[in-house]
């Protein structure tokens, strides 16, 4: 299928030579008119995947807790920003402010910041949490200089990353080329490439890296506020501790497909480094990286579920407990995705986190 998109990465190859996956993904979902983000909204069983939001109340009521359980510990600083990167549909931060109502002076301290850049999402987002009076930016950059109460679900992996092939001269760089008048990947001749010195004792040639410089310029901004002002951020997603190997993925109608076949259509994303993310967040403090599951399963997730299952029935009954599944258990959800917490000096990790 040919795409606006597909006609102008051709037209741009074909003058310039082969550009980096980076900015293939880049354009793909944020171009203002034809990128993925821009014109529609992705998310529910009407676009291409589901996040864990939208699966059950459970995940954003405990997420909520925890954060507000944070802001006691840190001594109910407020002003405090409650911070969403990526809300989606903002089903997640109206989650998080119900189940924080009855915390006292949480909800008078609290000032919502959403990091969002799809007008699409902004407008959807402005009606779910109307009454909030939400803030919206288009980087972390501008959010406030105060404490930083932070989520980011499913928020780094679509950021865009770059690709390496370990070789004996060095690196290769898969970018983005034509081949047969097609988009294809190709790789770059071998250099040595200092960023991924580290890297070299833990590869062999032939082996994969993937890197995201946007995502440890987000990690570093958020470590040097928290560590400077105090707060806590808690990153979602689905990766490991180390990259190794090529996760780059394309996904539309919930089913995978071709990240090359129509550019702007389906949702491209990778695999999150969390180390890279813990590294670049110094000096704030890093949690252990810790499993979706086990992290909901300290929470209370399961004596939540049984509290709500209570007043269920039927196909709703079903459906919650099939979403309790989904959300905790390692064939699904609940050892895929990790969770790392991120935390000022001298302060404790978040509930359900360890140092």
């Amino acid at each position: 299928m040919t795409t606006p998109l597909t006609t102008r990465f051709l037209r741009q190859i074909a003058a310039s030579g082969p550009i980096t996956l980076a900015e293939y993904m880049a354009t793909c979902l944020g171009h203002p008119e034809h990128g993925y983000y821009s014109t529609r909204d992705p998310l529910g069983r009407a676009g291409d995947f589901i996040t864990a939001p939208e699966i059950s109340q459970m995940f954003g009521e405990l997420i909520g807790l925890c954060l507000a359980q944070c802001w006691l510990d840190q001594g109910a600083p407020d002003p405090v920003a409650l911070i969403e990167l990526g809300p989606g549909r903002g089903t997640l931060m109206a989650d998080i402010l119900r189940a924080t109502r009855g915390v006292a002076g949480f909800h008078a301290a609290a000032r919502v910041h959403l990091v969002e850049t799809s007008p699409t999402l902004r407008a959807v987002q402005a009606q779910t949490l109307a009454g909030h009076d939400p803030v919206w930016h288009d980087t972390v950059d501008s959010l406030p200089a105060m404490p930083l109460l932070v989520v980011a679900n499913e928020f780094f992996d679509a950021l865009p990353i770059r690709q390496f092939e370990r070789d004996p001269g060095g690196w290769r760089e898969r970018l983005v080329g034509i081949q047969d008048g097609a988009l294809a990947l190709g790789l770059a001749d071998a250099a040595p490439l200092a960023a991924l010195d580290h890297r070299l004792e833990d590869t062999d040639p032939g082996d994969l890296v993937e890197t995201c410089a946007p995502a440890t310029a987000i990690a570093a901004m958020l470590g040097a506020r928290i560590a400077q002002h105090g707060g806590t951020a808690l990153l979602i997603d689905y990766g490991d501790w180390r990259s190794l190997g090529d996760t780059f993925q394309a996904m539309a109608d919930h089913a995978p497909t071709d990240p090359f076949a129509a550019p702007g259509t389906a949702d491209l994303t990778a695999h999150v480094d969390f180390e890279a993310l813990a590294r670049a967040a110094s000096p704030a403090q890093h949690t252990r990286l810790t499993s979706q599951g086990v992290f909901l399963e300290r929470l209370g997730i399961t004596d939540r579920a049984r509290a709500l299952a209570k007043a269920l029935r039927g196909d709703a009954l079903e459906t919650h407990i099939s979403a309790h599944r989904r959300l905790t258990h390692p064939d699904e959800m609940g050892s895929l995705f990790k969770v790392l917490g991120l935390y000022g000096p001298n302060q404790s990790p978040p509930p359900g986190l360890s140092a």
